[in-house]
């Protein structure tokens, strides 16, 4: 096994999952195709310039694009989150954060409907996309969602929460609840508080400085303070860590991808072997 390719391990759990090939067609196979697509975007290479080991480059990207469009990463992914649910193994307090993402001039130029690049942004540091993260209480990725750089945190959140849905591997619904939401500042409103307040759903998010003044001046008729338990909100560094861990990628760390669709498709594989 060459760095940066798939140990044994986990090719044996991606590859029930990968579409099946026609019959009667000689093609490349599939460990070395999705090798050479795992090699391109951690190094943040090219696709012409992906060794020559990995096939044709033109045959990894035309085979990347089949399995973003058809959901295959998608399936991967909650495959791995069903498998680690059914031992236990997930820890249900759930952080939300947001990390900026340079994108690099060839993620621009492309076109949808006569709009720009979707997913990208302007902002002071130019052209940058977003991904608004929910990672478990060990910092693996459970969903996201990929947006403009300029994209304020607080409206992702409830779009990042419905996102959450572990299979069972044996009868039963999704699972699509946390038992805890730790969050900063960003997603102190109303309108979040109430969403998870009406779902159930603990949540440990601090107040803003303007809101608690707010609050102050208008005296009984302010209302409490939301409860916030300081030794809680200190678990939030997890998701932190998990956006460490995802930027190793390079080609995720900064995005060259003109489409929000291949981008979010090298997220997913990303989150994935996190979890296989």
């Amino acid at each position: 096994m060459r760095r940066h390719e798939l140990s044994d391990a986990e090719w044996a759990f991606v590859q029930p999952l990968l579409p099946r090939s026609e019959r009667g067609r000689r093609r490349l196979d599939d460990r070395t195709v999705l090798n050479g697509i795992v090699w391109k975007f951690r190094t943040g290479t090219a696709w012409r310039d992906v060794p020559e080991r990995y096939g044709s480059w033109a045959t990894l990207h035309t085979r990347f694009r089949r399995w973003a469009k058809d959901g295959t990463f998608e399936r991967m992914l909650q495959a791995a989150q069903a498998r680690a649910d059914a031992v236990g193994d997930i820890e249900w307090l759930v952080s939300v954060d947001s990390t900026i993402v340079r994108a690099h001039q060839h993620a621009a130029g492309a076109r949808k409907g006569g709009l720009r690049t979707p997913g990208l942004g302007r902002s002071r540091g130019g052209l940058t996309s977003k991904i608004h993260l929910a990672c478990d209480g060990v910092g693996r990725p459970l969903a996201f969602t990929v947006t403009g750089g300029n994209t304020n945190d607080c409206t992702q959140f409830t779009a990042v929460m419905k996102a959450i849905r572990v299979p069972r591997l044996g009868q039963g619904r999704p699972r699509v609840r946390p038992d805890h939401v730790i969050g900063d500042k960003g997603y102190s409103s109303k309108a979040i508080r109430g969403w998870l307040r009406r779902r159930n759903i603990r949540h440990t998010i601090p107040e803003r400085s303007d809101q608690v003044r707010n609050r102050l001046r208008r005296g009984s008729q302010g209302g409490r303070p939301p409860a916030f338990d300081k030794q809680v909100y200190k678990r939030r560094n997890v998701v932190e860590r998990c956006f460490n861990r995802l930027k190793q990628w390079r080609g995720i760390a900064t995005r060259y991808d003109k489409t929000a669709e291949s981008y979010q498709a090298a997220v997913t594989l990303a989150s994935l072997l996190m979890w296989a």
